[in-house]
C-alpha cells in the first residue's frame, strides 16, 4: 500500500539546514541525465537542496541549466561536479560567474578544488564510500561530507560497505558535517540514518522518479516496476556501477564468462551508454543506473510531494519511536 502524506512541515535546524540555508536536511543527489534544472529547482523551492548534475553537460549547457535554475528558483541550489573530466577547469569557471555558492564534488581528490572554490565564497561538499576517504575530505578543509553505502545507484564505492555500517563508522572519526545516502527513499530510512550519526540525507533514485526529472519516461517506468534483486553493481575493473538488469547487463556478463581485460569491457561499455538508456530511453542497449531502493519506488510523484511524504514519515517514525 502506498501511504501519502499532506500536512505542512515545520522547518527543522540543525548542521546541515544552517549550511546550506534550506528548510530540510534532504539533498536531491546531482545525478547524470537525470537531474537538470527542473529537478533541482523543484527540489529548492520545496525546502531542500536542489543539485544540478554537471556530469552529464557539456560546459554551455551547464551554463544554461545554472540560468534556468537561478530563475525558477530563489532558494539555495547547488551543483555535483565529477572530477574526472577534462573540462573541468571551464566548468568550475562558469559555477563561479554565474554565482553558485555550493558545490558538491566526486570521483577525485577533494584536495584540488576544495581552496579554490571556497576562496571563491563557495560552500564545498564532497561524496566518499569509505571512512579512509571521509578523513582524506575532512583534511582537505571541505565544509562537509556526503558517505554513500553500497546499495546506492550509478557509480560506486569498491569496498562495498553498505549504509548501515558505513554512517556510524564514518561518524566516529569525522567532525565535519556528515550527509548520508544510498538505500533513502523515505522518512524511515531517513530517521535511520539520522540516528546512525548523519546531519542529514543525500536521496537520488527517489528523485529519478519525479515529474521534474530529466530521465525518459520509460526509464522512470522501469525504476517504478524494478523489484528486490532488480540490480547489481558491475564493471569494478572500470568504475562500479550500479545497474537494473537489461540487455546491456546480460552482455556485460557474458563477457565476463570470458576473463575479459579491462580494454575489452570498454569496447563493450563504448560511449554515451548512460545517456542513451536514462535520457533517451533505450532499455535494452543503455545503462540504466538506479538504487537497490528502487523496489520500494511505486510511483513517479512531483517533486513536492515526493518531500512532504518524506518528512511527514520520518515525523511519524520519530514519533512511533518515542513510545517504545
Amino acid at each position: 500500500m502506498v501511504i501519502s502524506f499532506y500536512t505542512k512541515q515545520i522547518p527543522m535546524k540543525n548542521r546541515i539546514t544552517q549550511l546550506f540555508n534550506i528548510d530540510h536536511p534532504i539533498i536531491q543527489a546531482g545525478m547524470i541525465w537525470n537531474s537538470g534544472w527542473r529537478l533541482a529547482s523543484a527540489a529548492s523551492n520545496a525546502g531542500i537542496l536542489g543539485l544540478i548534475g554537471a556530469g552529464s553537460m557539456y560546459p554551455d549547457v551547464l551554463r544554461e541549466h545554472i540560468q534556468k535554475c537561478k530563475q525558477a528558483t530563489d532558494k539555495p541550489f547547488g551543483v555535483n561536479v565529477p572530477m574526472l573530466y577534462p573540462n573541468i577547469k571551464e566548468i568550475m569557471d562558469i559555477i563561479v560567474e554565474e554565482g553558485v555558492k555550493i558545490v558538491f564534488t566526486s570521483a577525485g581528490n577533494p584536495k584540488t578544488w576544495t581552496k579554490w572554490l571556497q576562496d571563491q565564497g563557495i560552500t564545498v561538499v564532497h561524496v566518499v564510500s569509505s571512512v579512509k576517504f571521509a578523513l582524506k575530505a575532512q583534511d582537505a578543509g571541505v565544509d562537509a561530507v556526503v558517505a554513500e553505502g553500497f546499495e546506492a545507484g550509478g557509480h560506486n564505492g569498491r569496498d562495498e560497505t553498505t549504509t548501515l555500517t558505513l554512517i556510524p563508522m564514518v561518524k566516529e572519526h569525522l567532525n565535519i558535517p556528515l550527509i548520508a545516502a544510498g538505500g533513502i527513499a523515505t522518512g524511515r530510512a531517513m530517521l535511520a540514518c539520522m540516528v546512525l550519526g548523519a546531519d542529514g540525507v543525500q536521496v537520488g533514485s527517489r528523485f529519478v522518479a519525479s515529474e521534474e526529472s530529466s530521465a525518459h519516461a520509460d526509464f522512470k517506468q522501469v525504476v517504478v516496476d524494478a523489484k528486490e534483486g532488480d540490480t547489481q553493481l558491475t564493471l569494478k575493473e572500470l568504475a562500479p556501477v550500479r545497474l537494473i538488469k537489461n540487455k546491456f547487463y546480460n552482455e556485460v556478463q557474458e563477457l565476463y564468462k570470458t576473463a575479459p581485460t579491462p580494454e575489452q569491457l570498454k569496447e563493450l561499455l563504448g560511449r554515451a551508454r548512460a545517456k542513451r538508456g536514462m535520457f533517451e530511453g533505450d532499455l535494452d542497449d543503455g545503462e540504466l543506473e538506479i538504487g537497490q531502493i528502487a523496489g520500494l519506488i511505486h510511483d513517479v510523484k512531483p517533486v513536492a510531494t515526493i518531500v512532504n511524504d518524506m518528512l511527514a514519515e520520518f515525523e511519524l517514525a520519530k514519533k512511533h519511536i518515542s513510545e517504545f
